[in-house]
């Protein structure tokens, strides 16, 4: 049995701690945790493209947090969010800024029209090749950065959990070759693995309640052994990093 109290009331006191929308202040802003950079950035090209567009959609928008940054949006603005809880929160902040937010609950049926946009971003958000190609126009824009399947996957090994083996050969390789085969043309793409760095156990209990498909099923106390584990490293080395797997892509519906 773990008696050890810093360790107990860092995971506990996390544990009763929410989270909405797609918001990791709490741990980002505090400098809990904390990211390499990326040689590319998908908000610089996202607001670019959107100034430019007619008609966009934005996938897997989240609370919204990331899509309202980028006003002003074009006169057809579009989002999409599959997870329930994250609906009202995204309608109450978009929908006053004239974005139309939609609940998807299938990546082969979206609810939107052949040749509905000119633009469709998406931000770490699954998507299905030939159902964006449908609903995009022709020459009109997909541009995604993707989580990879070997995103912080030490988190994994040390907690001991595989990881998803659905999951594990999503990369840079097989997003193209789907693209290709729904009849895009592939503009740019890059595919990097910056180090994500943990200063704390609570930041990283907050982080997986907050990304459930890391670790499935996560709970504190059927973890605990590997949380403290990993709560050990901590304590020896001031941090626990992890490698991130990202990668973009831009491409041209033919």
């Amino acid at each position: 049995m773990i008696t050890d109290k810093h360790f107990l009331n860092a995971v506990n006191n996390t544990n009763n701690v929410d989270f909405t929308g797609w918001d990791f202040s709490i741990i980002t802003r505090t400098g809990r945790m904390d990211s390499d950079m990326l040689s590319w950035s998908y908000g610089s090209e996202a607001i670019r493209l959107i100034q430019n567009s007619n008609a966009a959609l934005d996938m897997g928008t989240g609370g919204g947090e990331f899509l309202s940054l980028l006003q002003p949006f074009p006169h057809v603005m579009y989002a999409t969010e599959g997870y329930k809880p994250n609906v009202p929160i995204a309608k109450k902040r978009l929908e006053p800024l004239g974005v139309t937010v939609v609940e998807r609950t299938e990546d082969e049926n979206l609810p939107f029209k052949d040749d509905t946009f000119d633009l469709i971003l998406n931000q770490h958000e699954s998507f299905c090749a030939s159902e964006v190609k449908r609903i995009l126009s022709k020459e009109g824009t997909f541009f995604t950065q993707q989580v990879g399947g070997l995103d912080c996957s030490r988190i994994n090994e040390c907690i001991g959990v595989p990881i998803n083996k659905e999951f594990c050969n999503w990369n840079l390789k097989k997003a193209i070759e789907e693209l290709k085969q729904s009849s895009f043309n592939i503009i740019s793409f890059k595919e990097e693995f910056p180090v994500q760095r943990f200063y704390d156990i609570g930041a990283l209990v907050f982080y997986l309640k907050a990304i459930p498909w890391q670790v499935p099923n996560f709970d504190i106390e059927t973890h605990i052994e590997g949380l403290y584990n990993i709560h050990g490293i901590i304590q020896s080395k001031g941090f626990f990093d992890v490698k991130q797997h990202r990668f973009t892509i831009k491409a041209e519906a033919k």
